[in-house]
């Protein structure tokens, strides 16, 4: 006696190739997405990393220059301005005997350094600035000043001087500076700060 066996249908029907075809856009978005914060993530690091090796060489020849400051090639003094987010002061680059005027400011996002050569015949600092950008994407806040200064009594926990600012009190400078290319996003800020001694202010100036 035969036994009748029902045919097997071959193939997929409507309903499992939407529901197939949903996984696969699910699961696509998925990989795509995360495949998107994996690059963004990767950019921004990247990015804050460039920032941060720019913020160590600025600090580095913050330093080098401050350590050398000296009266202006007019006589006046060294440091003519200082602020928060500003600080000039003169100082010869060159070594040619000639004081440069050398300002450090907040621009924007940017810190940015500017110089101006001294004219002669007579001395004047009335010339062009040339001015460049030395770190980008700072984010510095009033509760973290970029540039703090210190008198002659700086343990390493004082409180820095306070406005109206007396410049000649100034024999330390404490310099901040916070980058983020992207403060929405990890891996989050990055700070990098210094102090530096001006070595050739003494009490006789």
């Amino acid at each position: 006696m035969n036994t009748f066996k029902p045919k097997m249908k071959n193939g997929m029907t409507l309903v499992e190739v939407l529901i197939s075809l949903g996984i696969f856009v699910i699961i696509s978005l998925a990989l795509s997405g995360f495949g998107r914060d994996i690059f963004f993530l990767r950019s921004s690091a990247e990015s804050n990393l460039l920032a941060q090796m720019e913020a160590r060489q600025v600090l580095r020849n913050f330093v080098s220059e401050t350590r050398g400051v000296s009266p202006s090639s007019l006589g006046s003094y060294p440091i003519s301005q200082a602020g928060t987010s500003t600080v000039t002061f003169f100082v010869d680059l060159d070594g040619d005997k000639l004081k440069e005027q050398v300002r450090y400011f907040l621009d924007g996002g940017s810190l940015k350094r500017g110089v101006v050569i001294p004219s002669t015949n007579p001395v004047s600092y009335s010339g062009s600035e040339s001015v460049a950008t030395v770190v980008k994407y700072v984010i510095n806040s009033s509760s973290t000043p970029i540039f703090e200064y210190y008198d002659e009594n700086f343990t390493g926990t004082s409180s820095p001087l306070t406005y109206p600012l007396d410049i000649s009190r100034i024999r330390l400078i404490k310099v901040t500076v916070v980058v983020d290319e992207n403060i929405s996003r990890p891996p989050g800020a990055i700070v990098s700060s210094t102090n530096v001694t001006l070595r050739n202010l003494k009490n006789s100036l």
